[in-house]
């Protein structure tokens, strides 16, 4: 897709982070914009950067996990733009940190409900819309570098990420017969406030294996605002989007960088794959403890990535100021 004037574009998550980068990007390109969004103030917030723009935005709050209130997004769409999106971007996401033993089904439910539900029901909802309307569209959805490895700390998260990484690869081969393209955003850390995920988290999912509290969710800002600009991130997607590429990995050099990625799951694969996988680990995490990472700096203090009080049974054998 290259051509993005008077597409109309829904955004989940379009209020802040990656998401608004998003909206800022495309509605610049000519895209209709739908804004929709959990938080009530970051709805606010936007309405009042497009207040002056020369933009056509539509914002709708929405709580991604609700099928109801999906439906009803959709067809409101609909009604003020004649018919559903060109472009469904699934962009919304949250996560939380703490060793996976620690992690309770609450954990789970929480972040894969969001970060994979959410991204089921943008499809469900949507896909069969879009082929109706018979015209060309596009699906882009926001995955992440942690969908393609294991982390101990954030577990709940990878799984629901690669789950996501998958289910692209599965639209896109099943999307092709009804010229809707699909590409599959996978970055590291954005200048986003995902730190403050628990802000949204359901009062019955409240039940949390690991320590979250003002402390941690001021050291995830300090440790977020290392990560790619929103709008820069946007921008790449974009391109991304134009030439179809389905992977869309925003780094320099993304097929040397996935070409890694490949080699630790074939090491994964043999007894001397294992052996020299293990060596890799541990230079890795020596040159972490030689060169520690600025983004890391406050982690420990602040009780970030570490169980709940009262888990007797986790053991933190993490190095002081890495992370894994």
């Amino acid at each position: 897709m290259k051509d993005f004037n008077g597409k109309v574009a829904f955004i989940t998550g379009g209020a802040s982070g990656a998401g608004f980068g998003q909206a800022k990007v495309f509605s610049e390109a000519g895209c209709k914009i739908v804004i929709a969004d959990i938080r009530q103030d970051h709805l606010d917030e936007a309405k009042a950067y497009f207040k002056d723009k020369k933009a056509q935005v539509h914002f709708i709050k929405l709580d991604i996990t609700d099928r109801k209130a999906y439906t009803k997004a959709a067809d409101e769409v609909e009604k003020v733009f004649g018919g559903p999106p060109q472009i469904l971007f699934n962009t919304a996401g949250v996560n939380a940190f703490g060793p996976a033993e620690a992690s309770t089904f609450e954990d789970y439910d929480f972040v894969m409900g969001v970060c994979l539900g959410g991204v089921v029901n943008g499809m469900v909802t949507f896909v069969p819309r879009m082929i109706k309307s018979g015209r060309p569209g596009y699906i882009a959805t926001v995955a992440s570098m942690g969908g393609l490895m294991g982390a101990s700390r954030c577990a709940p998260y990878s799984a629901a990420k690669a789950a996501v990484i998958n289910l692209m690869e599965s639209y896109y081969q099943a999307l092709k017969p009804y010229n809707i393209g699909v590409s599959c955003l996978c970055p590291g850390g954005i200048k986003t406030n995902i730190g403050e995920s628990s802000y949204t988290r359901p009062k019955n999912l409240a039940n949390t294996g690991y320590n979250t509290n003002e402390k941690t969710i001021e050291f995830m800002a300090h440790h977020y605002s290392f990560g790619i600009d929103p709008v820069e991130l946007a921008q790449i997607f974009k391109k991304g989007i134009e030439n179809e590429v389905l992977f869309v990995i925003p780094f320099s050099e993304p097929d040397k960088f996935m070409k890694g990625v490949m080699e630790r799951m074939v090491n994964y694969t043999t007894p001397e794959g294992m052996k020299r996988q293990e060596e890799l680990n541990k230079k890795m995490m020596e040159e972490r403890k030689k060169n520690p990472n600025p983004m890391m700096e406050g982690a420990d203090e602040a009780g970030w990535g570490q169980a709940r009080e009262g888990l007797t049974w986790v053991k933190d054998g993490r190095p002081k100021g890495v992370f894994n």
